[in-house]
């Protein structure tokens, strides 16, 4: 029996050719029992390969109990054999050990303990090193070495001092060790195959064979050329001895192992008696989560108390019976499932943001729920949700639950180190992501390998789509742009694009999904530095840690919070209103209003186009109507033609009508139209039959951004099932058609509550405080879909008057302040100046005192550099001193040195040199305009077509077609 023990998949970054499915999927058509998949000092792939391996398990059970109700499906397989359907691989987890001494080893962990050992030691070749590299040595090996078989590979070449090296770690892991034989394909194996043997001898280690394979099939092999080339900065043409010399480096039978190890027959034997002896499967990664015992108080009794505690204080005159009971519902089935922890840790999390009076608010499939209501990670009210939660967490899928809290953008990075503080770096970490080969990155790489002009790439990369396109489409795009379709290089690169698709290229670190464990997150899987300071990473992306059933706590940014918690801090200050998310006036039908005419400018999730060209059309006039507005304009539900049904039927211009009583309770609330991904699922289950596994595969298809997710798959499933159950063939493809509409992006109806309660509390602070909501639009910057050009024109278009730049009265902020008649002005901070260092605002305005009387004075008493006078005057922000912008720039450019030299800091007895007054033309509209722009960003002198209105405006009497 042979077992494959080295395979290199492409999480060896631009070296292997094969993803880690398509060796698993090689190894069940080939028979093989096992197969380890072993990446250079990593683990990033296995999970996928261990998903594919568990996949074809499953399909393989499948056909068996179709078989034993059925009957045989197609041809019997011959006697004595078993069916060749019927081969399920398994998985060896496993990585590739490169030691700073020239050792190559393959580690396979024997046991539980022996992965943990492996991820320790990665762990310490990582943390020791930049992002992306790992620097281990033959001590760090001996150190953590144990519970693990190894594989020494012998070097390609005449390696010096490699023996020196090999000995004396074989001398101390003989009971562990073998010498890994491996075929070159050159035409000496025979000879080496017999040096190696003798060598094994001399070191008193048993032989093992493996192909070591790149690649599941040989007619990878052009591509493992280009991504060699792509590493070494090459061309394909100029590899030489780094090309590959021919297809054989690819997953084998053991029939053609034995034909290759003729004479030693043995080592491909002993390869799967020690993948027999290798018991370690990633199922036993019994994961837990951090226990959250505090004051000796069992997780259940602290989540029950602090619920309580939490229901008294958001109903203060009582909460209702069917809140109460809900909550009670809730917590019997979290107990249930053993989830307190996780759901004691987002609290805790987001405890500490608001200790630090950090805006934060939480989103997800359990979000939305009493008990996280009364937590106060969320301040969407159940009585305005309409979401069950057994659909979320659910005892029947036993799913995890999904929270996702969202901070100040501006702050969210003392949320993480807090975290990282308390449960210390072997305990938390965030996951990472997998940045593939896409369309116009993986025709650049390639078509530079491939020896391809810049000019072509480029040519290439403006007809993205078209070149892709199928038949006579994607020649007629190729000639478009003056290629040659039947180039035979350019169809060679196309080729290699298409199959370059979807690739590795590296590792990066996820948005915000936190991983916390109650033991060492570093003996689950391996720990490394990303590129950020002070971040550490696992090697493992959501999709990964979902399937080996481990919880994260998303921890992520958004602007509209920041912006949001600096409007309740100017109504503090300039209202005397002191409210939070929770507490805004509910309903308000003035913001209502508004939202209805379109006026969304900054407003959160509703000031893009096409929302404010859906939003009179939708005449939002609930809370409700505001979850439907976030969730319709979505690719999801476009694509899946379901924007135009619903506002027709919302109209009243089309009969809402159900195929069914079933579908009617699924699809009521949207008038029979699926708009959230929940709806999508409950549509399978409820009118196709498909069982809560089935439902469970079709969700994680229509994840967000699912790298791998294919809807398709389960068309003609849905179909029958439909057909099945009494529903018309149109109206089942129909309403598949909707739901693989949620494959580009859908969105679900937890996170658009939680998004619609920032919608209405951006919505409101606008209509009732336009210049603080325009305040701390300007200081929550960069964010959200305008420039401060349009939101202070936007701000002056409701009545808000904005005062400029100036260095007698601003701060680094912008801020309101008196306007002299009652009210409030926004006056521009030093913040909108382009290219402004916060230090130098912060000098100017501790310096300022009673006012400044001159441009030098700036310089020698807040020591700010001439470069930073010269921005202020290019800004005209010494308008306030009588001078003009050219006035001031021409004083700013007199100023010489980083600070005033103290003997001539002053006027000396009149002996000073007394220069001549400049008199320097004054600027025109047109000119001070663009010096604004070109300073601020945007302009209150006036709008750029202004100077272009006589021109534009037609004379009186004529018609504007005949305008000259």
């Amino acid at each position: 029996m042979f077992a494959e023990l080295s395979a290199t998949s492409n999480f060896t970054f631009l070296t292997g050719a094969s993803h880690p499915e398509e060796y698993i999927r090689r190894a069940a058509a080939l028979g093989l029992p096992a197969l380890a998949v072993a990446d250079a000092n990593s683990v990033a792939g296995i999970v996928r390969a261990h998903i594919q391996a568990r996949e074809i398990a499953r399909q393989v059970a499948e056909r068996r109990a179709l078989e034993a109700r059925e009957g045989p499906v197609g041809p019997p397989a011959p006697a004595g054999h078993r069916p060749a359907w019927s081969n399920t691989p398994r998985l060896i987890p496993a990585a590739r050990l490169e030691l700073a001494e020239g050792l190559t080893l393959t580690a396979l962990p024997r046991d539980r303990a022996g992965w943990a050992r492996l991820c320790r030691l990665l762990t310490t070749g990582r943390r020791r090193s930049e992002k992306g590299a790992c620097h281990l040595t033959c001590a760090d090996l001996l150190a953590h070495a144990g519970h693990m078989a190894l594989l020494l590979h012998p070097p390609e070449g005449a390696a010096q001092d490699w023996q020196a090296h090999a000995r004396p770690l074989a001398d101390s892991l003989r009971a562990d060790m073998h010498l890994l034989m491996r075929p070159r394909y050159d035409g000496q194996d025979p000879a080496r195959f017999d040096r190696l043997a003798e060598l094994a001898r001399e070191m008193d280690l048993p032989t093992v064979a493996s192909a070591c394979p790149l690649m599941h099939h040989g007619r990878r092999r052009r591509l493992a050329d280009v991504l060699t080339a792509i590493r070494t900065g090459a061309q394909v043409d100029t590899l030489g001895r780094a090309a590959l010399a021919n297809a054989e480096c690819r997953l084998r039978t053991e029939a053609e192992m034995l034909r290759l190890f003729r004479g030693h027959e043995g080592a491909v034997h002993r390869a799967g008696e020690l993948a027999g002896a290798l018991a370690f499967s990633l199922d036993e990664l019994a994961y837990e989560y951090p226990s959250e015992i505090a004051g000796g108080e069992t997780p259940a009794a602290r989540l029950r108390r602090l619920a309580q505690e939490g229901l008294t204080r958001r109903y203060p005159q009582g909460a209702p019976e069917k809140v109460r009971t809900l909550l009670e519902h809730e917590l019997t089935l979290i107990a249930k499932l053993g989830y307190e922890p996780y759901f004691l840790t987002v609290h805790d999390v987001v405890a500490f943001a608001r200790s630090r009076g950090i805006l934060c608010q939480g989103r997800g499939s359990a979000a939305n729920s009493v008990t996280c209501y009364c937590l106060g990670v969320t301040s969407v009210s159940p009585e305005i949700g309409t979401m069950v939660f057994e659909r979320f967490v659910s005892e029947a899928r036993n799913e995890p639950p999904d929270i996702d809290v969202d901070f100040e953008h501006e702050r969210r990075e003392e949320v993480i180190q807090h975290i990282y503080d308390r449960y210390g770096r072997h305990r938390a970490g965030l996951c990472a992501t997998v940045i593939h080969y896409r369309g116009k990155r993986a025709i650049r790489e390639v078509g530079k390998a491939m020896g391809l002009s810049e000019d072509t790439i480029a040519a290439l990369s403006s007809q993205l789509w078209g070149v892709f396109a199928a038949g006579e489409l994607a020649r007629q795009r190729l000639a478009e742009v003056g290629l040659d379709p039947d180039d035979r290089r350019l169809q060679l690169t196309l080729q290699l694009v298409a199959e370059i698709e979807g690739f590795p290229r590296h590792l990066s670190q996820h948005v915000g999904g936190f991983i916390m464990t109650e033991g060492r997150l570093d003996e689950l899987v391996p720990v490394e530095n990303a590129a950020m300071e002070d971040r550490t990473v696992i090697c493992w992306d959501k999709d990964d840690i979902e399937a080996l059933g481990i919880l994260k706590v998303d921890v992520l940014s958004l602007g509209m919070l920041t912006c949001i918690r600096k409007a309740f801090e100017l109504m503090r200050q300039h209202a005397g209103q002191d409210y939070t998310l929770a507490t805004l006036p509910p309903e308000d039908g003035a913001v209502y209003d508004m939202l209805c005419r379109a006026d969304s400018v900054g407003i959160f999730q509703v000031e893009s186009r096409a929302q404010m060209n859906f939003l009179p059309r939708m005449k939002p006039r609930c809370f409700y109507d505001l979850v439907i507005q976030v969730a319709i304009i979505r690719p999801g539900p476009i694509q899946g033609d379901m924007v135009h049904p619903y506002i027709r039927r919302r109209n009243g211009e089309e009969a809402v009508e159900f195929p069914s009583d079933e579908l009617g309770a699924v699809l009521g609330k949207t008038l029979g139209v699926p708009l959230f991904q929940e709806q999508a699922m409950q549509i399978a289950i409820t009118g196709a039959g498909f069982t809560p596994e089935e439902a469970d595969r079709l969700r994680r298809s229509l994840a967000t951004f699912k790298k791998n997710g294919n809807v398709s798959e389960f068309r003609d499933r849905f179909l029958r099932g439909m057909r099945a159950n009494g529903y018309d063939a149109d109206f089942a493809a129909r309403c598949f058609s909707q739901i693989e509409g949620f494959g580009s992006y859908g969105f679900p109806e937890s996170h658009a509550a939680s998004f619609a309660l920032l919608v209405y509390a951006s919505a409101w602070i606008k209509r009732h405080h336009p210049g603080l909501f325009a305040c701390a639009l300007l200081n929550s910057q960069p964010m959200g879909f305008y420039a401060p050009a349009q939101i202070v024109r936007d701000a002056r278009e409701h009545g808000v008057e904005v005062r400029p730049v100036c260095i007698q009265a601003s701060y680094w902020d912008n801020v309101m302040e008196p306007d002299g008649r009652g009210g409030l002005a926004l006056r521009l901070g030093f913040r909108q100046i382009k290219g402004m260092p916060e230090d130098d605002a912060a000098w100017i305005a501790a310096a300022r005192g009673n006012g400044y009387t001159e441009v030098a004075d700036v310089w020698r008493r807040a020591g700010i550099a001439p470069a930073g006078i010269i921005r202020l005057a290019e800004a005209d922000a010494f308008a306030a001193l009588g001078l003009t912008r050219r006035a001031a720039l021409w004083q700013a450019r007199a100023l010489s040195g980083d600070a005033p030299l103290p003997l001539f800091a002053q006027d000396m007895d009149g002996e000073a040199i007394a220069e001549p007054a400049a008199h320097l033309p004054r600027m025109s509209l047109a000119e001070e305009m663009v010096e604004d722009y070109a300073a601020l960003r945007l302009s209150l002198r006036a709008h750029p077509l202004a100077l272009l209105r006589d021109i534009l405006t037609p004379p009186q009497g004529r018609p504007p077609g005949n305008a000259t």
